[in-house]
């Protein structure tokens, strides 16, 4: 029997922010889900996403933010992504990514625009993100 190759995911939190706590959760779950994930653990620059992900031969990154400066830190990943060789790999955005109260249709609509293939709200369960990424990946 042949053993399918787990997808990879490189995983971590942007930016300043320290909030250690949902990036753990989302290792535990991800790695019981079966992917193989590369944690980069929190004050993860792009550069940092984009060299694991090269590294590692990563099939999405997925990037956190807990400290309401996501969209700033997001900011270019995309275009980082494209010119280090990464062209088309997922991207993934969660957590409390943006300062204040706003509509999160208008937060997902601004984050898709940057190039990221999923955004997801505070609170969202791990089971949500895994299920977007088996439907990204087509796993």
């Amino acid at each position: 029997m042949i053993e399918k190759k787990k997808k990879v995911l490189v995983i971590g939190v942007i930016g300043a922010d320290v909030h250690a706590v949902g990036n753990k959760i989302l290792y535990h779950a991800f790695t019981q889900a079966g992917f193989e994930v590369v944690n980069l653990g929190v004050m993860v620059s792009q550069e940092e996403y984009i060299a694991a992900a090269i590294e590692s031969n990563a099939d999405a990154i997925v990037v956190s933010s807990l400290y309401g400066q996501g969209e700033l830190d997001c900011r270019g990943l995309r275009e980082k992504c494209d010119e280090a060789g990464l062209k088309g790999i997922p991207l993934l955005v969660g957590g409390n990514i943006v300062i204040g109260k706003q509509k999160f249709e208008d937060v997902e609509m601004r984050f898709k625009e940057m190039g990221f293939d999923r955004a997801f709200p505070p609170g969202t369960s791990p089971e949500i993100t895994i299920e977007a990424l088996h439907d990204l990946l087509d796993d």
